[in-house]
């Protein structure tokens, strides 16, 4: 049994979902040229019923839609997959500019003649890796229309004045989105249509408390039960539209700690890591307040780990 599959039976996932998982990643090995696209994802995602329905997709040769607030993990879950499946990973970041030449390949000029500089989801095509299309609601029409061909059915992607690529049957996508972030847009039906959904549920003290065990296995209980205390308050007040998700940063939450462990003190971290996110004065006073409230003042490093 492969080590990485320990995470999910430690979370209660189905026995024979795990058994299928390592039949496919034994089926598929990866190629040694891509080996270095292999990594082991630096917070754990928790969360079984999620995990078994993301596992089930992918088994079954679907592409995933990982829609939801902000911090509610998709992008983690997206990198937990790869590294379970044993998986290569290919970033693709969406934004106004991404093209289809971004995506496919460019021409360029090598040993004297023109060949394909191959793109990100050629080379997660050839080499059957796990393609995480980040913000995929920013993409626009030239790049879209890259995906439609790419999730379609027939798993095969025509380059023009190049060959066909089919797919690797290993090859999966996963998209993800927020909400009403700028730049956003509606994805269409035919685009939608291409994935199984899954709506990210929100971080709650059991998920919170089991990524602070993972990560800060030494960090003391009080510490831990208020750092957990200081994500769930802004996410009620970001819930309630008290204050916008600039502060709402569970990366930022592990980083602040990181740096306590450093021996910078609590409150000086909290500030670098969530109260200046926010550029609002009036939002800055309610998130530090919501720290001050959590973490006093004179909190060192050894009230922390």
């Amino acid at each position: 049994m492969r080590t990485e599959l320990e995470f999910l039976r430690t979370q209660g996932v189905s026995e024979a979902l795990i058994a299928d998982v390592e039949r496919f990643s034994n089926q598929y090995p990866v190629e040694d040229s891509v080996k270095n696209r292999l990594a082991e994802p630096p917070i754990p995602f928790y969360g079984r019923e999620v995990l078994e329905m993301a596992a089930a997709a992918l088994l079954q040769g679907e592409n995933l839609l990982l829609t939801g607030a902000k911090a509610t993990g998709k992008n983690v879950l997206a990198e937990n997959l790869a590294f379970i499946f044993g998986r290569p990973v290919y970033n693709v970041s969406f934004h106004v500019n991404t093209s289809s030449a971004e995506l496919i390949g460019t021409d360029t000029f090598r040993n004297n003649e023109v060949e394909l500089r191959k793109g990100s989801i050629y080379q997660c095509a050839q080499y059957g890796g796990f393609g995480i299309l980040d913000e995929i609601n920013m993409a626009k029409n030239d790049a879209v229309s890259v995906l439609h061909a790419t999730l379609d059915y027939r798993r095969s992607i025509d380059v023009p004045g190049y060959d066909k690529i089919d797919l690797h049957p290993a090859a999966r996508f996963i998209g993800t989105m927020n909400y009403g972030y700028a730049g956003t847009k509606e994805l269409n039906e035919a685009l939608v249509s291409r994935f199984l959904v899954i709506d990210m549920p929100p971080q709650n003290e059991e998920t919170l408390g089991y990524i602070l065990e993972q990560i800060f296995p030494d960090m003391k209980r009080r510490a831990k039960e208020q750092w957990m205390g200081i994500f769930l308050d802004l996410q009620i007040k970001a819930e309630n539209a008290e204050i916008s998700t600039k502060a709402l940063d569970l990366r930022g939450l592990m980083a602040a700690a990181r740096t306590v462990r450093q021996g910078l003190s609590p409150a000086l971290a909290l500030q670098m890591g969530i109260v200046n996110k926010c550029f609002d004065m009036f939002e800055k006073e309610i998130v530090r307040d919501v720290v001050v409230t959590r973490i006093p003042e004179d909190w060192t490093r050894e009230d922390v780990f």
